[in-house]
């Protein structure tokens, strides 16, 4: 029998102590990574515009974001700090479109995957400010990136592509074949694009803000001014629509697909992102983050009936989570734990990029 000591030194243990945490952040990202899958869903079937879809969804999320954080209240930001939120908005909005377009050419699968391409900032930062064991290490991380990417857009983790599946396929599936064919390695470009300029964007609000507050605070302005920017977009394609055709451009409404959209694709991922950043050590360019994406999508391809191929997938991810071990390694000999007590950004916090001032704002 383990005796009441035992007991309370296990409970106070950082993994007996992270658990809710760790749940917690595999429920967001589950519903996050669901929530995509049910707009690609939408978009598919009705032919809805990327982009009014998106600033629809942006509008509610930018008023909750407001009403919740209530950037006027509380300590006055700065001028340095609200400018580049309100650049960070045009940043988030450009990602939100093309990781759209990304989403409704590539698919879920392939448009999740790609968006962890932003840890080639890590690449960067080491070529520029690394050393040259770092910078041999980053670039092999990139290569492996690369090819992950590559096997990906000729369809290695779909059934009827991929060299782990049976050859025996049905007349759909043949059909299949040929649009993933068209698809190609430039047409991964649009969501991994997407995906660099995330990881820009978390840079920036990373670096404007210095407590978590301000933090959420600013990304409230950052939601808003994306909204804002959208606008002019989204007008546009209702105005196009409309012209190009007899009848007027309709945006069909789907209510889990808006609702699942503006809450868990949104707003609860920040919160969810937030938490594990704090509490966990975890950002998003990171391998533990993309294991925990990849459990997630093996569900949701297997429920939604996608054309997939688990060894293949598998075989994507671990290569893809290698590179990014090796784009974002820091010199981990020289981390002990009074440095990770100081400095919340080394270790797999820093794994997103290195904290070489790659951006100077």
């Amino acid at each position: 029998m383990m005796s009441p000591k035992q007991i309370s030194d296990d409970r106070g243990s950082p993994h007996f102590r992270h658990m809710p945490f760790q749940i917690l952040h595999l429920t967001g990202n589950f519903f996050r990574i669901w929530s995509v899958y049910s707009m690609y869903r939408y978009l598919h079937q009705t032919g809805a515009p990327v982009v009014l879809f998106l600033f629809c969804c942006l509008v509610p999320s930018s008023i909750i974001f407001l009403i919740i954080q209530k950037p006027w209240k509380g300590r006055a930001l700065s001028n340095q700090q609200i400018v580049p939120s309100l650049i960070n908005g045009v940043i988030t909005a450009l990602y939100f479109i093309l990781w759209g377009k990304g989403l409704k050419s590539c698919g879920p699968l392939r448009a999740i995957l790609s968006e962890y391409s932003g840890a080639v900032l890590g690449v960067l930062s080491g070529v520029l400010y690394g050393r040259r064991g770092h910078v041999w290490k980053k670039v092999g991380g990139l290569i492996a990136m690369l090819v992950a990417l590559f096997f990906l857009s000729q369809g290695w983790a779909t059934s009827s592509l991929s060299p782990f599946s049976s050859k025996d396929t049905t007349e759909t599936k043949e059909e299949e074949v040929v649009t993933e064919q068209a698809l190609g390695l430039m047409g991964m470009l649009i969501p991994v694009f997407a995906g660099i300029l995330s990881a820009l964007r978390r840079v920036i609000a990373r670096r404007v803000s210095l407590k978590n507050q301000q933090k959420k605070r600013l990304h409230a302005i950052t939601i808003t001014s994306a909204t804002c920017f959208l606008f002019p977009l989204a007008m546009w394609d209702l105005v196009m629509g409309s012209s190009s055709s007899e009848k007027t451009t309709e945006l069909p409404f789907s209510a889990w697909a808006f609702l699942s959209t503006i809450v868990f694709g949104i707003i609860l991922i920040f919160y969810v992102d937030n938490i594990a950043e704090e509490r966990l050590h975890m950002v998003f360019s990171s391998p533990r983050h993309l294991m925990v994406a990849g459990a997630c999508i093996i569900v949701m391809e297997l429920a939604y009936e996608m054309d997939f191929s688990l060894p293949g997938f598998i075989v994507c991810c671990l290569i893809l989570g290698f590179g990014i071990f090796e784009a974002t390694s820091l010199e981990r000999s020289k981390k002990d734990s009074s440095i990770k007590s100081q400095d919340p950004s080394n270790g797999i916090l820093g794994n997103d990029f290195d904290t070489s001032p790659i951006l100077p704002i």
